[in-house]
């Protein structure tokens, strides 16, 4: 039986001078909507009973208890873990006594020749260290289920890095230095960057005051030429006299703002394709407020992806645009093309896929968050079961969340820089649109949690109803081109390459190197890094493992963008003379780019 979203989906309120449709008669769509909310409201005991809730509830907690409770260390490993510890240990104190001067912590925490020249702290270090990696052994050792494995393993990660001697005033002997030669002064300023950055209510991980959405980030010349409740669709200026007659619309993740795929000029990637001759459309996902608590993953859909491909259609005058989704933009993006195909029309000629899931059999260290319990402690509090019908998830929440993935490159390292040492974080565009978090409908998050994290129903054809619609993602069968980054901690790229099993059209399947944001955002003038690819026949990769795939691919350096400027170009149609001016009679400019949405802080 399908499954629906269970919040009710609004109505698009366009504010532009043109829509992406006529709206029915008001009279009617409200008696409409009054009938749907008395349903919701009668049939609601019946859809969540409290017993069948209380129960599920019970199991989950009770389970992950037993799985826990469960684990085991098998006493061979436990001596050989003893043995080696006893063995080093024994070495580390013995070097301390006879030659302290060879103390020297093999870390980049303690890289300062401070802790070197400091035995007791260089001693303090090295048996840190040991510590720290007897702990992760004996956390890789534990037998039992799979994911109570990975919960230890991420706690006893998290402990470990919090316990670094580099992180207290009182064992760091090159903070010591620099108070003392400061006279306190260091302290002192990082005292007052801690309390600006409690009253801000997060850690600064960038120097904050040197960047301005709109004069230094997110500055490629643009118009917004659409808007409704969800979002601003942005039309960028051509920067070539003719452009390829099929445009493209980016659909970035709504989790963050949309500029990270245009932060500065040598970085930007809607820039990069506007360079290259193709007509791009970006939407900007509003930053909700309270009035939007309620939103759902149908609304965002429904107003947010549909609406922008219909409204594109009709700008351009193309029955048929290119289209690309990053992170959950592609997953709302693949699900949308998947809602029109079940009602007959088929707007897209092609899809790009940036670090995005399809499939959630794999989500890495995400899994460690999401099980039955939290998802319904979720749904009760700011999901559409709560009292309020939905409440917001805070942008910082989230932030924090994904910080503590790498808890010593974007929690510690800030707290020994920003705090100990006194100092101002370096400017850096990424880390700037990083903290600029937002937020999300509690229902919109909890149904993507329970549906995608959870119970990885998306992939199942029919299993689940969207707007109405029952979804068959494999019914999506345009040219596809797949990105995955090969150290991505939030997508892991097995994650990424199994969109090519969902996937009906030709694939084109591209690897790059680094991580989620960093593999992503690498810019072919830069020739940094490199990416690997495959030469297939008839969509040969999604017949392949992930570790197939990869020992038949080939590396190349540089950029990927490159490969999928040259994909793109097959894409985009016969070459036309460039328009002279944004949007259309129906959808006019409403103010230049970014626009508004995106400069609403959470």
């Amino acid at each position: 039986m399908a499954v629906t979203s269970r919040s009710r989906t609004s109505r698009s309120k366009a504010r532009s001078a043109g829509s992406a449709r006529p709206e029915a008669p008001t009279s009617s769509r409200d008696q409409a909507d009054a009938r749907a909310r008395q349903a919701e409201s009668a049939n609601a005991a019946n859809a969540w009973p409290f017993d069948e809730l209380a129960s599920a509830f019970g199991s989950s907690v009770g389970q992950t208890v037993q799985q826990l409770a469960g684990l085991t260390v098998p006493s061979e490993a436990l001596q050989e873990l003893r043995a080696d510890y006893l063995k080093q240990a024994s070495s580390l104190w013995n070097t301390a006594v006879e030659s302290p001067d060879k103390l020297a912590p093999t870390d980049r925490r303690f890289a300062s020749g401070d802790w070197a020249g400091n035995h007791m702290a260089a001693f303090t270090a090295g048996m840190y260290l040991l510590n720290a990696r007897t702990m992760m052994r004996l956390a890789e050792a534990l037998q039992g289920d799979d994911k109570a494995r990975q919960r230890v393993r991420f706690a006893v990660q998290q402990f470990v890095d919090a316990a670094s001697p580099a992180n207290y005033l009182a064992l760091n002997p090159e903070v010591q230095r620099l108070a003392l030669e400061s006279g306190g002064k260091t302290l002192q300023a990082g005292l007052d960057q801690l309390m600006s950055d409690l009253r801000r209510g997060y850690m600064s991980q960038t120097d904050e005051s040197v960047f301005e959405v709109g004069r230094n980030v997110a500055t490629t010349a643009g118009d917004v030429v659409f808007e409704n409740e969800l979002i601003q669709l942005i039309e960028y200026r051509p920067l070539t006299k003719q452009v390829h007659e099929r445009p493209i619309l980016f659909v970035p993740p709504c989790i963050n703002k949309y500029y990270i795929l245009d932060l500065q000029p040598e970085n930007s990637l809607v820039r990069y394709a506007v360079e290259q001759g193709h007509r791009v459309f970006v939407v900007s996902w509003v930053n909700p407020d309270e009035s939007l608590a309620q939103k759902s993953w149908d609304d965002y859909v429904a107003e947010g992806v549909i609406e922008a491909i219909h409204a594109v259609r009709d700008i351009s005058g193309q029955g048929r645009i290119n289209t690309l989704g990053f992170c959950v933009g592609g997953t709302l993006l693949t699900t949308a093309l998947a809602v029109l195909k079940s009602r007959g029309e088929s707007p897209a000629h092609s899809l790009t896929l940036l670090t995005s899931f399809l499939d959630f059999s794999n989500t890495g260290i995400m899994d460690v968050f999401v099980d039955e319990a939290l998802v319904q402690v979720r749904e009760m509090t700011i999901g559409a079961q709560s009292p309020s019908g939905g409440k917001l998830l805070k942008g910082q929440e989230l932030a924090s969340t994904f910080s503590f993935l790498r808890p010593n490159d974007l929690v510690w390292n800030y707290v020994i820089g920003n705090y100990l040492k006194g100092e101002t974080p370096p400017p850096f565009d990424l880390l700037y649109w990083n903290s600029d978090s937002t937020n999300l409908p509690g229902p919109m998050y909890c149904w993507y949690l329970r549906h995608t994290y959870l119970q990885n129903e998306l992939k199942q054809p029919g299993k689940l109803t969207v707007c109405g619609e029952p979804v068959d993602l494999g019914t999506v069968d345009v040219p596809a081109f797949i990105y995955a980054s090969r150290e991505d901690h939030i997508v892991p790229w097995d994650g990424g390459y199994a969109s090519t099993r969902i996937l009906s059209g030709p694939k084109q399947f591209v690897l790059g190197a680094s991580g989620h944001i960093a593999g992503v955002i690498n810019p072919a003038s830069k020739n940094k890094r490199s990416y690997w690819t495959r030469t297939t026949r008839g969509g040969e990769d999604g017949k392949l493992s992930h570790t197939e795939w990869l020992a038949a691919a080939t590396e190349h350096p540089g950029s990927w963008w490159t490969e999928w400027s040259r994909w793109l170009q097959g894409q985009g149609g016969k070459l036309v003379a460039a328009p002279r001016q944004p949007g259309s009679k129906r959808y006019p400019a409403i103010e230049p780019a970014p626009g508004r949405y995106v400069k609403r802080r959470a």
